[in-house]
């Protein structure tokens, strides 16, 4: 277990984090709220001292836990007793076999569909929130921040209300009403910035090094090597319900590219861990057409991610300029993998087609997954004979917009039966 002192807070523990290690050139640097690198400003994340010599007594520690994220506390930078603080407790949402989309989509070796809006505020981003809280409490932050494309601004709120902190999260202004309306409710500060989700991100750079975010917690800034390990816990929760097994082939959202990144290194972990049995996987990145830097610069064989203006429905992907881009393009490129992106039109019929098959209301980052996926088999690229497992990662009810023009009632009739016939829905 590490111990580390950080200024002007008391000692603390995060379970099994030993240091922040520098993922460019591997310098590494005791636990504290900084998130670049001193030696050459690449980007900083977890190294732990994981369980490693019993991996049926971990299995079975994990399988006996708490039904939600914490049952994998031995493989996060979080504190033992984390289970007993107040937190939203998210994760172990529901990893749901879809065997009607597999029809339409001529799926033979298994679809599923791991179905995140069944989190707290209805999005992945309460996984991510609930590590950085713990990191937040330990580094004696008071205020939580994140500059955000909506789902994370909700997720803050909720966190900060239920943990006791205050909140104070920026957004651009022209996001979706839902969220808008779900990050505000909670009681905390929301702050609409003119621009982009990238103008709204370099605005809270500037507020971290001034002496007004004096005593901030920025989720996806300062904390961010602690908050980006929320995600892996999608990757340990998706083998445990396939029965500690690596699927064959992932299909993910990008948007900053972490949530991406950081799955590959959960798949790896269980690996090391001897929790799952060694084989290859392919990892596929999704990206919407109108926010696509990732994909094209896939498609082009190129090593930079050049930054582009969004401009899409999947406004909680439209990031252009997304930090993770370059790690991503590796990934994709080890595991035998591929980044598409598909269209506005597309992303639509794809809510629509999983909503039909499965029951399942997806927002547009859903559509995204669903639609990249449907691209993929299309050109031969995605293999239909293997288990393939499609991430939705928030609620159709926060982007409603992008569905309501073309979705309705059947009919408008009198309250009379021969109305109701007369309409043909007999």
């Amino acid at each position: 277990m590490a111990v580390q002192t950080v200024a002007g807070s008391t000692e603390i523990s995060l379970g099994p984090a030993a240091a922040l290690s520098c993922r460019e050139c591997g310098e590494r640097f005791p636990l504290g709220p900084v998130f670049a690198c001193e030696m050459c400003f690449g980007p900083l994340e977890i190294a732990y001292d994981l369980p490693g010599d019993d991996p049926e007594g971990l299995r079975r520690r994990i399988e006996s836990g708490p039904g939600n994220i914490w049952r994998y506390a031995p493989l996060l930078p979080v504190p033992a007793d984390v289970a007993d603080k107040p937190n939203l407790n998210p994760g172990f949402t529901k990893l749901v076999r879809a065997d009607r989309l597999a029809r339409e989509l001529g799926v033979t070796g298994g679809l599923y569909v791991k179905d995140d809006s069944g989190n707290p505020t209805h999005s992945f981003k309460d996984r991510v929130v609930a590590i950085a809280v713990e990191a937040a409490r330990a580094f004696g932050f008071t205020t939580l921040s994140c500059s955000s494309t909506g789902n994370l601004a909700g997720a803050v709120g909720a966190a900060a209300a239920r943990a006791g902190f205050r909140s104070c999260v920026f957004i651009p202004h022209d996001l979706e009403q839902g969220k808008v309306v779900m990050a505000a409710v909670y009681g905390g500060d929301l702050v609409g910035i003119e621009g982009t989700y990238d103008d709204v991100n370099r605005f809270c750079s500037e507020l971290i090094g001034d002496p007004i975010g004096e005593g901030w917690g920025f989720v996806n800034v300062n904390l961010r090597p602690y908050y980006a390990e929320g995600s892996k816990t999608l990757a340990y929760e998706i083998c445990e319900q396939l029965g500690w097994r690596l699927p064959d082939q992932l299909v993910i959202p990008i948007a900053s590219g972490s949530q991406l990144t950081k799955i590959d290194k959960g798949l790896r972990e269980l690996i090391a861990l001897g929790l799952v049995e060694e084989k290859p996987y392919k990892i596929f990145g999704a990206q919407a057409e109108g926010c696509s830097p990732v994909s094209r610069a896939f498609k082009e064989g190129h090593d930079v991610v050049r930054p582009v203006r969004p401009d899409t429905i999947a406004k909680s992907l439209a990031i252009g300029n997304p930090a993770d881009g370059p790690y991503v393009l590796d990934i994709a490129r080890r595991t035998g993998g591929a980044v598409e992106d598909v269209d506005d039109g597309r992303i639509v019929e794809a809510i629509k087609l999983l909503a039909r098959t499965e029951g399942i209301f997806a927002e547009t980052a859903g559509g995204v997954t669903v639609g990249v996926t449907k691209k993929l088999i299309e050109q031969g690229v995605l293999d239909p004979s293997l288990t393939t497992v499609v991430l939705n990662t928030g609620d159709g009810l926060k982007t409603l917009d992008a569905v309501a023009p073309t979705t309705g009632p059947s009919a408008i009739i009198r309250p009379t039966l021969d109305s109701f016939r007369e309409a043909g829905l007999a």
